[in-house]
């Protein structure tokens, strides 16, 4: 089909040809990824270890396609309990090199294993006396042959049609960068809460870092009354605290139970005296409660176990310090 002006357009999209190419292309990576752990062996356990044994950081470098995978393998190493950021090998030769100490480890990446702006700095890193890591599709590569240990993250062929655009070799080297950082996070027994705290900002850290005492209601706004209080004090008591409950309490501030709005509209459904009757007397015995020091989750899941929506909080002593419903804990976004 040629345009008014004389130049040859592609012919009409191709609705099943495209979903056949992306079809191939998943099948292709998968097949690289595949064959990619068979091709795993003592260079893989011997980077762990250098990483794991690292006084430094991991210092990681790639150029092109390579680089950008590189600087995503950084972050994940970084947010895994592995010290490590990306270094561009071109800048590296312009003065960037002097990020590097002799206590790093780098993991150096490309596909050919003989891009210039790598093997340009590849003299210098040897002198500095650093472990050396390259993630090549070709072993036998001037980045293999200056490598303390090498990763093979070879494939057979690129999803491109072409073979050309880097995306099978690509998304290999991917997973290879995943499988050292889950390697290394297993080594250092990283657990959840370490991930928290590198991901404060996160669902995760909000939930694995946040305790009941930076959300729960203290002080005068936690309704509580005492046994003896009469039915009005106690509607009182929990209508100008806006909790929907209160407390009941003894002299040492010991939770003794809990009312609350269908407590009360139990009552009144049951056409119960009102005016005559105590604290003590409606009260539901056994109030849930939980730790000033708990994770918030642990609230939550506390709420959710007990198909309830509020909570008193207690000191080490067992006394009411606080108070913590479901509405607190959906502002905060730990549910």
């Amino acid at each position: 089909m040629a345009s008014p002006s004389g130049v040859t357009l592609p012919g009409a999209f191709d609705p099943e040809r495209a979903l056949r190419l992306a079809a191939r292309t998943i099948e292709i990576e998968a097949q690289a990824l595949q064959a990619l752990a068979a091709r795993q062996g003592a260079g893989f356990a011997e980077a762990v270890r250098a990483m794991l044994e690292c006084r430094g950081r991991v210092v990681v470098m790639g150029m092109g396609k390579s680089g950008h995978v590189g600087r995503k393998i950084a972050a994940t190493l970084a947010s895994t309990g592995t010290p490590a950021f990306f270094v561009h090998p071109a800048e590296a030769s312009h003065g960037d090199l002097g990020m590097l100490t002799g206590g790093d480890v780098v993991l150096a990446i490309s596909n050919s294993g003989e891009s210039d702006e790598l093997a340009a700095v590849l003299p210098a890193i040897r002198r500095l006396g650093v472990v050396l890591v390259a993630m090549t599709g070709k072993p036998e590569s001037t980045l293999a042959r200056h490598a303390d240990w090498v990763l093979s993250c070879a494939v057979d062929q690129e999803a491109c049609p072409l073979n050309l655009a880097p995306t099978a070799s690509t998304t290999a080297q991917m997973a290879l960068g995943d499988a050292l950082a889950v390697a290394l996070l297993d080594a250092r027994g990283f657990r959840e809460e370490d991930f928290a705290r590198s991901h404060p900002g996160g669902s995760l850290g909000r939930r694995l870092l946040m305790h009941v005492h930076d959300l729960m209601r203290s002080g005068d706004a936690v309704p509580r009354v005492a046994p003896a209080a009469s039915f009005d004090a106690l509607l009182r008591e929990m209508t100008g605290k806006g909790l929907g409950f209160t407390a009941v309490v003894d002299d040492d501030q010991r939770p003794l139970g809990i009312f609350t709005d269908g407590d009360l509209r139990r009552l009144i459904e049951r056409g119960a005296e009102l005016r005559s009757l105590r604290a003590a007397d409606v009260m539901h015995r056994g109030p849930k409660t939980v730790r000033d020091s708990d994770l918030a989750v642990t609230a939550a899941d506390v709420m959710e176990r007990h198909r309830v929506t509020s909570v008193l909080v207690i000191d080490a002593e067992g006394c009411l310090v606080g108070a913590l419903n479901s509405n607190d804990l959906m502002r905060a976004k730990v549910i």
